[in-house]
């Protein structure tokens, strides 16, 4: 029976029974949840100390007297003592959590302040801490005279991104706009909203949007926006024609060194808009037909009798839509003995003739080719080519 009550008291033995610190071997190490934090941070810092588990029926507290204090401090401004709470009942974790508010600085370029710097509060979440933009943060625990047990991490600003959720959107979706910079992280205990340009190739003056912070303390920004073929940009709608680029450009004010606190950068990223209307679904093509100067149909060609090759092209679109229209003619062994292009601009649903004149010089079998492309340098084709055969006598 002894034996047995012996093994029960092992292993049902509170793990932190000690009642007095061990000044022999201080034994408290110091955690914070990140290994670095921005200016405006909230931290949260855990302190392992079982042999302050003076009772295991109770939650204690730790650091908030002047024999054994806790001090959480910059170069220049420190909370002192500063009380730490046990997680539970016999636990021994002690945690306590401390804002950062940086110093005064404009961080959106209009001209006033955006954070209120302030060190005040005596814990274990009250605490308010001035940083600078380059600077640590250490905790200390004096844990016996003599004895201070410490942890330091940095504080330090970051370079800002910006970023589409695709490279290439079609024009009837919406897109997605991230920014990712924990500097405007201002309060970490609320959704802090950061201001993003977007443009197009068609609208370069653009829109401003509202990037909207993910959670309270990510840092991390998103804004949506769609797009408009027909009407001009306004609110989150932008003006944008496939093949544009779209265009999202955040200015940081808050750059890390070499950069001072002067400085700004624009951080730009770049997407594509495409239209929804597949690229050869576009612009129909239409069958030419042949007539002569006077615009009467022709049913026979001969040699040196000039012929207008007429072509239709339609924008199935219901927005503008740039265009060549290439004619291409050739003779029975498959040379080019003729090639001319229209090229412009097709309004939304606009039904356009094209004609191009062609002289023959020689009889034969020719083959004619008609094309419709985005431009003569891109060359994307809008409609499937189209080929004709007639015999010049």
């Amino acid at each position: 029976m002894l034996q047995y009550f012996l093994i029960f008291a092992i292993f049902f033995t509170p793990a932190f029974a000690q009642q007095i610190p061990d000044y022999e071997k201080p034994y408290a190490p110091i955690f914070t949840d990140k290994p670095s934090y921005s200016w405006t941070d909230k931290m949260r810092i855990t302190i392992l100390a079982p042999s302050w588990n003076t009772d295991r029926h109770l939650i204690d507290t730790i650091g908030d007297d002047n024999f054994n204090p806790i001090k959480i401090s910059t170069n220049e401004k420190s909370l002192e003592p500063y009380r730490f709470t046990e997680t539970g009942t016999n636990t021994g974790i002690f945690t306590a959590e401390v804002t950062l508010t940086g110093f005064l600085h404009d961080v959106d370029g209009d001209g006033e302040f955006d954070t209120m710097p302030r060190t005040l509060g005596n814990g274990p979440t009250s605490g308010f801490l001035e940083t600078e933009r380059d600077s640590a943060i250490t905790i200390s625990f004096e844990f016996a005279d003599g004895v201070v047990l410490t942890e330091s991490v940095p504080v330090s600003w970051n370079l800002g991104d910006t970023q589409f959720s695709e490279s290439n959107y079609l024009s009837d979706k919406t897109a997605m706009i991230r920014v990712i910079d924990p500097d405007l992280n201002l309060n970490p205990e609320a959704l802090d909203t950061i201001m993003v340009e977007v443009s197009s190739d068609s609208d370069l003056a653009g829109i401003d949007v509202d990037a909207v912070e993910t959670s309270e303390s990510s840092g991390v920004f998103v804004a949506t926006i769609s797009f408009t073929q027909n009407l001009s940009s306004s609110g989150s709608r932008l003006l944008a024609l496939p093949g544009d680029g779209i265009y999202a450009k955040y200015i940081d004010y808050t750059l890390p060194k070499p950069y001072t606190t002067a400085d700004n950068l624009e951080i730009i990223s770049l997407s594509k808009v495409n239209s929804s209307i597949p690229t050869l679904e576009r612009v129909s093509n239409l069958p030419i037909s042949f007539t002569n100067s006077m615009g009467n149909q022709l049913d026979s060609f001969g040699v040196n009798n000039r012929i207008q090759i007429v072509g239709s092209i339609i924008n199935e679109q219901n927005f503008d839509q740039p265009f060549v229209y290439l004619i291409q003619v050739k003779d029975q062994d498959d040379k080019v003995v003729s090639l001319s292009w229209v090229s412009g601009n097709l309004s939304g649903n606009q039904n356009l003739d094209v004609s191009q004149s062609w002289l023959p010089k020689n009889s034969g079998n020719f083959t004619i080719q008609t094309f419709v492309w985005t431009s003569l340098s891109e060359q994307i084709p809008l409609s499937d080519f189209l080929s004709t055969s007639i015999n010049i006598k």
